[in-house]
């Protein structure tokens, strides 16, 4: 970055919330400030072996594009993923792959995360530019203890319509002055079947997945922690993609700094620095049918830094974070005829892109009384990219400068009302994000979706976002009821336009697309969630969910889902559980032929599940029996790569055992 740097001051209300008591013996962590953030756990009544993307698939916000049985691309508010921040505990990871085979969700498991952290729009900015939001993934972390404690969960089980065993285990220590958390999980799977009872072939995975984190007290309100995980996917299929997955590996790892504080303004300051590296291979050496083959591996390296400060007076409290890193991404295409050893072509499709980052960020809550409280925040950061190999973006854009840098700032405020039984809130945001790398300096990408080659742009200006939230609910002790809206007016909008200039270089394109700015689109996103407690033991929810998007001249945006619902049951008696589902979608009307979709028809999923508990000596154990999709229809969504259909009737069983 030339030695770039960014100092400035930002002035903001500072904040109070309920905390925890900090005393002599205890480190517990303080309550973060949330700015109407959604903190989910990871367990769902339905499943209990549910992947990382199941899991987010049960929130409102979040829906996925699938391109095969793993590895589904999480869209925010009905956006892709360059428009939101996806981080774990705060840390920048970003994969390997131009296709977007591997999105940082993929290289969890569910055993070694705690919880996830959705925040929509610009109160997600703390961990940096946004549009769309952030998903943040938090690990498990065991508390210190007065006295030694083991604790632990083995899961393991089988799905029947892809023949897939998996096995799932955690293990904890907590002391005084030491706590150690470790986790493994592998997964096994083969080819599914969909509703007509037919092979869809390319759809088999195999995943690894490792971590282990060490805590020390280092006094009586300080600890610093150490934290790794290593991921590993063989051999997975994308039967959307004219390409698979040979091998995937990622090493996570940082080491980070705690301090509390008993007295003062400032009560608690976190410091973490932290290193990954994410290596991506792609080829098509199981696609004979392919007249030209093709390797596509890639890599990226990123390295950073999060430090956190929590200050806090009477009814005002405040999260001041600083967040800088480092990546560089590397991605290579490499074509040969039938005989392999006779290479053909060689280019980068990310060619050695640089992208280094800092900024500063601030969530603000001010109570103002016992039944208002008051939302400042916002960010600012300054963005730098660099081509290595410059000479790939002046085939289409000359004399483009290798090295851009951008400033990109942050605002977003709210405010929360509670009237008895009833809350609403209102806010509103506005923010820049920068150009993606492949939206920047791609080369040559392949999308198969709409079967056009795609070269980026570093000329693209920053997208920006304003955007209007608002929320209104009821609850007592048998209703709960909730509807929330949002909308965003994004100037500048980055879509890909058919490129006259250039040829297409993979034999099945159409065509060559450049990423270019459009004037403006809108995005309008509603939910409805309800909830009635029946009985003591009998719960029923359900969930409605609405959004529409445009672009400057009125057409429709691409993955935009249309009218979707879910119902759900769940009985509870002793130790029996019983649980059942329908979700589904309404037909896609408003579908964008221009940007590669075709309308896809209604359809209805049922789910059904039930569970035992019981003890074998110390041990707790459940075990599980459910079928997903029942009735084997035979179906695929707006958002299914090429329409490839989702999976059949798949009966699963489960069997956990914790103490």
């Amino acid at each position: 970055m030339k030695q770039s740097g960014l100092i400035f001051v930002f002035l903001g209300v500072l904040i109070n919330a309920q905390h925890r008591p900090v005393t002599k013996d205890s480190i517990a962590l303080l309550d973060e400030v949330k700015v109407k953030g959604e903190q989910k756990k990871i367990e769902t009544k339905m499943k209990m072996a549910v992947s990382v993307d199941e899991f987010l698939a049960s929130s409102d916000k979040i829906s996925f594009i699938k391109r095969g049985a793993y590895a589904w691309e999480p869209l925010l508010n009905n956006m892709s993923t360059e428009r939101s921040t996806v981080t774990i505990d705060g840390m920048h990871i970003f994969g390997a792959c131009t296709d977007k085979m591997d999105p940082v969700t993929s290289y969890l498991e569910s055993n070694n995360l705690s919880s996830i952290d959705i925040k929509s729009g610009q109160e997600g900015s703390m961990h940096g530019a946004t549009i769309a939001g952030s998903i943040d993934l938090k690990r498990k972390s065991t508390p210190f203890g007065l006295e030694k404690k083991w604790g632990g969960t083995y899961q393991t089980g089988f799905e029947f319509n892809n023949e897939q065993a998996f096995n799932l285990g955690s293990v904890s220590y907590s002391g005084n002055r030491l706590v150690v958390d470790g986790s493994i999980s592998y997964r096994k799977a083969g080819n599914y079947d969909d509703g007509n009872g037919d092979e869809v072939k390319h759809s088999q995975f195999t995943k690894f997945n490792t971590g282990l984190g060490v805590a020390y007290k280092t006094s009586p309100l300080s600890s610093i922690r150490v934290d790794a995980i290593f991921d590993m996917a063989k051999n997975v299929g994308f039967p959307a993609l004219p390409m698979d997955l040979w091998l995937s590996r990622a090493m996570i790892t940082s080491a980070s700094y705690k301090q509390l504080f008993k007295e003062g303004l400032i009560k608690s300051w976190d410091t973490k620095i932290y290193f990954n590296t994410i290596e991506h291979y792609m080829d098509d050496t199981n696609r004979p049918e392919n007249l030209v083959h093709m390797d596509m591996p890639g890599w990226s390296t990123t390295y950073g830094l999060v430090s956190t400060l929590n200050v806090k007076k009477d009814q005002y409290a405040s999260e001041l974070q600083l967040n800088a890193y480092n990546n560089v991404s590397i991605a290579e295409m490499r074509m040969y005829p039938q005989d392999r050893s006779k290479r053909t072509m060689f280019a980068y499709s990310w060619p050695w892109v640089t992208t280094r980052f800092i900024g500063l960020s601030m969530n603000n809550v001010w109570d103002i009384s016992d039944h208002s409280r008051l939302n400042l925040g916002g960010s600012l950061g300054m963005n730098y990219n660099q081509s290595k190999y410059a000479e790939f973006n002046w085939i289409f854009h000359p004399g483009t400068p290798q090295q851009k840098t951008r400033i990109l700032p942050a605002l977003h405020a709210g405010y929360e009302l509670t009237v008895d039984q009833f809350n609403f809130s209102v806010g509103t945001g506005y923010g820049h994000r920068a150009p993606s790398v492949s939206e920047g300096y791609g080369y040559y990408i392949y999308n198969s979706f709409d079967r056009y080659d795609y070269i980026g742009n570093p000329d693209l200006k920053n997208e920006v976002s304003y955007e209007t939230n608002a929320s209104a609910g009821f609850k007592n002790n048998k209703l709960s009821i909730e509807a929330k809206v949002n909308y965003f007016y994004i100037q500048n909008y980055i879509i890909g336009k058919i490129l006259s200039l250039g040829s297409p270089m993979n034999y099945q394109s159409v065509g060559v697309k450049a990423y270019t700015s459009l004037d403006h689109a809108t995005l309008f996103n509603m939910s409805l969630n309800t909830g009635y407690n029946i009985t003591p033991d009998l719960h029923w929810k359900g969930t409605l969910m609405y959004a529409r998007g445009k672009d400057n001249n009125g057409k429709n945006l691409p993955f935009i889902r249309p009218l979707s619902y879910m119902t759900s049951l769940h009985f509870m008696h002793r130790n029996f559980g019983f649980q059942t589902s329908v979700n589904g979608d309404f037909l896609q009307m408003n579908y964008s032929p221009e940007y590669g979709e075709d309308q896809t028809p209604a359809y209805t999923v049922w789910n059904v599940s039930g569970d035992y508990t019981f003890r074998i000596r110390q041990f707790k154990t459940i075990l599980q029996i459910g079928a997903e999709n029942l009735l084997n229809n035979y179906y695929s969504t707006y958002a299914d790569w090429g329409n490839i259909p989702r999976m059949g009737r798949n009966i699963f069983t489960s069997l956990k055992f914790s103490f």
